[in-house]
């Protein structure tokens, strides 16, 4: 695995303090809200379950997993819900929780999804974005870091459902994904 990366972005313990970052800005946000944390499975529970633990007010968690990429390197456009809330969301301040922001067209769909089910405010946040692949209007409210437009793996975000598991986030070298 590590002969397939071309060069490390961030860290582990980059990621450390950029987790310790948005949870300590969550904590003050939400000190009095309702926090339900939705996990958009899988690419994000890795950062999921250390944001959860640098939040440091009550909250709730959820998960759901959606299917826009298949095992390609762009979305789709189709968005399928393979796994919805158990939650029913009234009454919550829901922050969804995304590994990366990229076209925005699955993270429209879902939060257009979610604002139907009225819950009190949403939010986004992402570990990364990568805005200069925007093709939708689709803005965090929370931002790990903004990366460049390359192939990135580990810390939860794959490439075919490997990489997942690097402790670090790297850029895959072009040759392994056809790029």
């Amino acid at each position: 695995m590590l002969g397939d990366i071309k060069e490390i972005l961030f860290s582990e313990e980059q990621l450390t303090k950029i987790v310790e970052r948005i949870g300590e800005q969550i904590s003050e946000d939400y000190k009095d809200k309702n926090l339900l944390l939705v996990s958009v499975l899988k690419g994000s529970v890795v950062f999921m379950a250390d944001l959860m633990r640098a939040i440091k007010v009550p909250c709730e968690v959820d998960f759901m997993s959606v299917s826009s990429y298949g095992s390609g390197t762009k979305t789709s456009g189709i968005v399928k819900i393979t796994k919805d809330l158990d939650i029913n969301l009234e009454g919550y301040d829901l922050l969804v929780v995304e590994d990366i922001l990229d076209s925005g067209m699955t993270l429209s769909y879902i939060l257009e999804m979610m604002q139907a089910r009225n819950p009190s405010s949403i939010r986004l946040c992402t570990l990364f974005d990568k805005p200069e692949r925007r093709t939708v209007d689709v803005k965090a409210d929370y931002v790990g870091a903004v990366v460049p437009d390359d192939f990135i793996v580990g810390y939860g975000l794959d490439y075919a459902q490997k990489y997942r598991n690097l402790p670090f986030v790297g850029v895959l070298k072009p040759e392994v994904y056809g790029g």
